[in-house]
C-alpha cells in the first residue's frame, strides 16, 4: 500500500514522503491515526501544492536573511569595559550582549545560538563575529569593537 505521511513517522519517513507499507500496518495504524493517507491523483496534486508553496516560502526566508547580511555588514556594534595594565580585559562581551545591543540600536532580532563564533571576546580591538541567518547558507559577519 502506497501512502503520504502526513507527519513524521520514526523508522518510516518524515512528513510529504512516499511510502509503501503493508496493507494491515497502513490502514488500521497510519490511516486511522490520521498520519498518513493514500496516494491518489488527488492527494498528489495536494502534496505538489504544498511542496511549492514551501519552496516559496524557503526562498522568502532565504531573501530576508541576505538582507538582513547587508544590514550587518555596514554595523559596527560599540562596547566599553573595564582594563587594567598591559590592556588586560576585566570581564568580557558575551553574545547575548551583541545581540541585546543589536536589538535595541537597530531592531535586528538575532537568536543568540545562531552565533558561530561562541566564545566571549574578552580582547580589546575590533572582532568580527559571524552569525547563520539561514541555515549555514547565509552567514552574517557582525563588527564589534571593544574599548577601554
Amino acid at each position: 500500500m502506497k501512502l503520504i505521511l502526513l507527519e513524521d513517522v520514526s523508522k518510516l519517513g518524515k512528513k510529504g514522503d512516499i511510502v509503501t507499507v503493508a496493507d494491515g500496518y497502513g490502514r488500521n495504524y497510519l490511516v486511522r491515526r490520521h498520519l498518513a493517507v493514500e496516494v491518489t491523483k488527488k492527494s498528489m496534486e495536494i502534496l505538489d501544492e504544498q511542496n511549492l508553496q514551501q519552496a516559496l516560502q524557503e526562498k522568502q526566508l532565504e531573501a530576508d536573511a541576505q538582507k538582513i547580511q547587508k544590514q550587518l555588514e555596514k554595523i559596527t556594534l560599540e562596547f566599553t569595559v573595564k582594563s587594567g595594565k598591559d590592556g588586560k580585559v576585566f570581564g568580557s562581551v558575551s553574545t547575548k550582549q551583541i545581540v541585546e545591543q543589536l536589538m535595541s540600536q537597530y531592531q535586528i532580532k538575532i537568536d543568540k545560538r545562531k552565533v558561530l563564533d561562541g566564545v566571549p571576546i574578552v580582547s580589546l580591538g575590533y572582532t568580527d563575529v559571524k552569525v547563520d541567518l539561514y541555515k549555514n547558507k547565509v552567514i552574517g559577519t557582525i563588527h564589534v569593537h571593544v574599548s577601554e
